[in-house]
């Protein structure tokens, strides 16, 4: 078991004037750390800056992913609108064909034949 011990230390004041709102001590421990704990301390602090490092990059990651799927949910709706244009377009052909003059000369046949 260690124990902490304080020592009191004067400060400086005793050499020089008393100034107002000044510590006239310090108080110093005598526990120190080794160069193991140093060491140690050294490597938790990289591993928690590697540790914030990887939650800012997957946040990054995950905002490139729903970006990603916005966009190709962008393709297939610029497709979908597209076949939509072309089947509006044959549609409306159509009716334009059947109100032509040409059209409207035509006659019905009477019996419709289907080849077997």
């Amino acid at each position: 078991m260690q124990t902490r011990t304080t020592t009191f230390t004067p400060s400086r004041a005793t050499t020089q004037a008393i100034r107002r709102n000044q510590n006239t001590a310090r108080f110093r421990t005598q526990t120190k750390l080794g160069p193991v704990a140093h060491t140690v301390l050294v490597a938790l602090m990289v591993t928690v800056l590697g540790l914030i490092y990887l939650t800012q990059a997957t946040k990054t990651t995950a905002y490139s992913y729903e970006a990603q799927g916005l966009d190709s949910e962008i393709s297939e709706l610029v497709a979908k609108k597209s076949e939509l244009e072309v089947q509006n377009a044959r549609l409306t052909s159509l009716e334009k064909v059947k109100g032509s003059a040409v059209a409207s000369a035509m006659t019905t046949p009477e019996t419709t034949n289907y080849a077997k």
